[in-house]
Formats: structure tokens, C-alpha cells, sequence
């Protein structure tokens, strides 16, 4: 089933994701090549400041409880980068 983990960031986050970015694109590069990588990715700040507010991440867990544990080990998450953490199911309409 596929999952949506939807984070906020702390204020101020870009040096804790910076300093955690290598291992949390290892783990996301793991999901792609296991063929469950829908997508991913940070959402700017707006008006063009430097730095992000949060990140979508779309892949295919077997459970809810699968999935919470992925993301409770995002290294962002070990780095304080993130100030929440959502996690809900989700119907990929488009593209097929």
C-alpha cells in the first residue's frame, strides 16, 4: 500500500539536513531500487529564501506500522530537521 510521509521542518533546518542529507538519500535510493520509491522530495521556502519547510515522501510500505518505523528513522528526523512528522495512505490516481 502506498503511503504519503509528510514532514515539517524546524526553523532554521538547512544546517541539520545538510549535515544528514548523504545517509537520508541512501535510504531513499534503498526504496527506489527495491521498486517502491513512488517520489520524494523538499519543499522550498517561498520568495526565493534559502532553505526548506518540509518534505513529501510517496512509497509502498506493507503496513501503516511499516512505514511509521521508516520514517521515526529518517536520520532528519535523528537531526532534529524535522518539527513533525504525518503519515497517511495514499491512492495514486495519475500518472499510472
Amino acid at each position: 500500500m502506498l503511503f504519503a510521509i509528510m514532514a515539517q521542518d524546524v526553523n532554521d533546518s538547512l544546517a541539520k539536513r545538510l549535515a544528514a542529507r548523504p545517509e537520508h538519500l541512501a535510504r531513499l535510493e534503498a526504496l527506489d531500487a527495491q521498486g517502491r520509491l513512488v517520489l520524494a522530495g523538499p519543499h522550498p521556502l517561498m520568495d526565493g529564501q534559502e532553505g526548506f519547510s518540509g518534505s513529501l515522501i510517496v512509497a509502498d510500505f506493507d503496513s501503516f506500522e511499516q512505514a511509521s518505523a521508516w520514517a521515526d528513522a529518517d536520520p532528519y528526523v535523528a537531526a532534529g530537521a524535522y518539527d513533525s512528522v504525518e503519515i497517511k495512505p495514499f491512492k495514486q490516481v495519475f500518472p499510472k
